[in-house]
This record gives C-alpha cells, sequence and structure tokens, in this order.
C-alpha cells in the first residue's frame, strides 16, 4: 500500500508538472497582449481569502473579490483536475484580448504551481438561468416581460456574431445555455465560461473535433454524428436557438415532471404545433409586433 501511495503521488507529481510546463510555454507563446497575471498571493488579498464564495460547480469555485483600483470581479478558482489545463488555456486564449460589450471580460489570471485562477468582471445579477426557470416570486419581473426578453435574446445574438465573424480568429464557443449568459448591473447579456471553446481560421468552414462538447440539450445534432452534417459556427447558432425557445416559453428545453408525455421535449413540441396550425401558448403573452421579431 505505501508503494503504491509512493507511486500515486509521483506520477500525480510528474503529471501536474507537464501541466504547469504546458501552460507556462501558452503563456510564452501568447504575447504581450494578454490580460494582467497576479500571484497567488495577489488572488488571496484580491479575494480577501477566498471570504465571499458566489457559487461551485464542475471546474471549481467562484468568489467575490476587489482588485486594487476597486473594481469588483469574480474570481474562478479551477479545479487541478481540470483536463490537462485545456479550460484554462482556451479562456486566456479566447477571451484574454478581445472586447465585446456582451462578451464577459477576462481581468486577470493566476498560473502558480498546480494553481489555475481565472480573474473576470463581476456579473451582479447572476445568470440568465436564474431568471427565466425560477419561480420564486422575489425575483424581479420586470426581466421577464417580452420586450426585454428580446432585447436580452439580441445581445447574446452580438455577442455571438463578434465570435464568429468579428474577430481575427473565429471563435467557437459550445456551450451557449442560459447559465453561461450573465447579467450585469443593467441586466445586459455577456457571454461567459469559453472553457470548451475552439478557434479556428476565418475562412474555416467546418472543423474537427475528437468527442461531442457542451451540455446535454443545447449540442447540436452534428457533434452527436457526422449523418447531420459538418460542425462549423452554425452549432452555436442551433445552441442559441434552443436558448431562445426556452426563454420565451419559461421551460427548459427537456422537462420529464410535465404532464403530457409527448410534451416533454420542448422542440418536438413546438415543432408539431407549427406543423399542424396550431397556435404555440408561450408561458409570457406577446404581441403580434413581439411574434415576428421572434419569427
Amino acid at each position: 500500500l505505501i508503494v503504491a501511495t509512493a507511486l500515486y503521488l509521483s506520477l500525480k507529481s510528474k503529471y501536474n508538472k507537464e501541466i504547469h510546463l504546458k501552460v507556462e510555454m501558452f503563456l510564452k507563446t501568447y504575447g504581450s497582449s494578454k490580460p494582467t497575471r497576479y500571484t497567488f498571493s495577489k488572488v488571496k488579498k484580491i479575494t480577501k481569502r477566498f471570504k465571499d464564495k458566489l457559487g461551485q460547480g464542475g471546474f471549481g469555485s467562484v468568489y467575490k473579490g476587489k482588485l486594487p483600483n476597486g473594481m469588483p470581479v469574480a474570481v474562478k478558482m479551477l479545479k487541478n483536475s481540470t483536463g490537462e489545463g485545456e479550460e484554462f488555456i482556451n479562456e486566456v486564449a479566447t477571451i484574454g484580448r478581445i472586447h465585446h460589450a456582451n462578451i464577459v471580460r477576462l481581468l486577470g489570471f493566476c498560473s502558480e504551481g498546480t494553481r489555475r485562477d481565472l480573474i473576470y468582471e463581476l456579473m451582479p445579477n447572476e445568470s440568465l438561468e436564474k431568471y427565466i426557470f425560477s419561480h420564486d416570486s422575489t425575483i424581479s419581473q420586470e426581466l421577464l416581460v417580452p420586450n426585454k426578453m428580446i432585447d436580452i435574446a439580441l445581445g447574446v445574438a452580438r455577442g455571438m456574431e463578434y465570435l464568429h465573424q468579428g474577430c481575427n480568429q473565429r471563435i467557437l464557443h459550445f456551450d451557449i445555455k442560459p447559465h453561461n449568459i450573465l447579467l450585469d448591473y443593467n441586466f445586459n447579456p455577456k457571454i461567459s465560461d469559453f472553457g470548451l471553446a475552439k478557434l479556428c481560421a476565418r475562412d474555416q468552414s467546418i472543423v474537427t473535433l475528437t468527442a461531442a462538447r457542451g451540455t446535454m440539450g443545447y449540442i447540436a445534432p452534428e457533434l452527436y454524428s457526422r449523418n447531420f452534417g459538418g460542425i462549423s459556427y452554425k452549432s452555436d447558432v442551433y445552441s442559441f436557438g434552443m436558448l431562445v425557445l426556452e426563454m420565451m416559453n419559461g421551460r427548459r428545453n427537456s422537462d420529464p415532471g410535465t404532464e403530457n408525455q409527448n410534451d416533454i421535449y420542448l422542440p418536438e413540441w413546438i415543432y408539431e404545433r407549427v406543423s399542424s396550425g396550431q397556435s404555440i401558448v408561450l408561458s409570457r403573452e406577446i404581441t403580434e409586433a413581439q411574434k415576428e421579431i421572434v419569427r
């Protein structure tokens, strides 16, 4: 047992060193345009020793902090086991040097030993998911009116257009969903979480992936099977379409708890009604003009 433990620790140490070298090599080749680099001791000061926890997920934990200039930030502390440094590299490589009103800003990072931290502008109103699926009466109902939902959808679309068409290299997000749409002080939407993103040349219409990536329910069919066509920026458009359906209907794209078993999958429910000429009864009433915008 002692020998096995020693071997495990030795292999883990070697693995961590390889990841560290991989990340450092990336940062060296990335150039001077990358965000500010902070030491871990600075990150501890920024977060007051990780005092205020905002959330936690499979990637790690997020803490509230404040930069020396007083700017509030969110610090994502990545787990050591998060894939060979890929999520960290993806985040820095994609949003590390781009600026757009509808994309969350990466302000800094920390890479020290096995620690990987990402520092973003703070989004005080959290994610869109909190608002469109919640039945909590204390949540502001002003956000749930159709006009505001349409504004948010258009903001997300502008952010995606910039990623796909406005950058030197096309950025494919591969995880567009309500949880990854953050809202600022004025409820303006910003696309976040680029851990699964992929860069490709702007003239490259099809990309290659070794496996499907994204969140179940939002993943385009072609990521599962090439019978549906090649993988491209249109895969993000599919996810966006699913997002809009959820925003306007107020329910998740797959709802096993629904009374009618035929209504479990939201896109199928909508398709059947459209193809048969039936009206689509949305949870949020909208005007005819708004329906045209949605179409």
